[in-house]
């Protein structure tokens, strides 16, 4: 979806607000794809900040489904987006390298979903969990260990006494 924002740009102090419904249906994110079940209507205020300047203030919440990091079960997870941009025209911004930073405008259009898919993917949480205290899965039977315990041998030896070990290997040989 797309946002003619030429008459914020050009008209000082110009303040427009609304309201877009986005089709956001999926996120990739570290070569991965989630689906997205809902992003809320996005409310945006859009204001003019100086000549072919302006400001943009968003509010949205999206839901995502995930793996648990730890025992992969799915996971409902929601990230509520609050953010504030700033926008150049294309004739208004004093070096051009500051334009080309915001490939979301193509002149004076907004590109609403490659700028809110690029929050998102900022916004992503670095661990996804479906609860703060899962205990994951076994790593050698791979049992959930949220539902019971396993009884594998989970010792794991000391690594600084490996030559010690060697030792007593070398004593049962003879």
């Amino acid at each position: 979806m797309f946002l003619n924002l030429t008459e914020t740009l050009i008209n000082e102090e110009k303040v427009v607000e609304t309201q877009v419904e986005t089709q956001i249906t999926e996120v990739s994110v570290g070569g991965e794809t989630y689906p997205g079940h809902a992003l809320s209507p996005v409310s945006f205020v859009f204001t003019n900040t100086g000549k072919g300047k302006a400001r943009i203030d968003a509010k949205a919440a999206f839901v995502f489904t995930a793996g648990c990091d730890r025992c992969l079960k799915p996971v409902e997870q929601e990230i509520a987006l609050c953010f504030t941009r700033e926008v150049w025209a294309p004739d208004a911004a004093a070096d051009p390298a500051v334009y080309e930073e915001q490939p979301f405008m193509d002149g004076f259009t907004l590109d609403v979903e490659d700028l809110l898919i690029s929050e998102i993917v900022t916004s992503w949480p670095m661990k996804i969990l479906c609860k703060p205290d899962c205990k994951g899965i076994c790593p050698t039977c791979g049992r959930d260990l949220n539902e019971g315990t396993c009884d594998c041998d989970h010792f794991v030896p000391d690594p600084r006494m490996a030559a010690i070990k060697d030792i007593f290997e070398a004593e049962r040989e003879v």
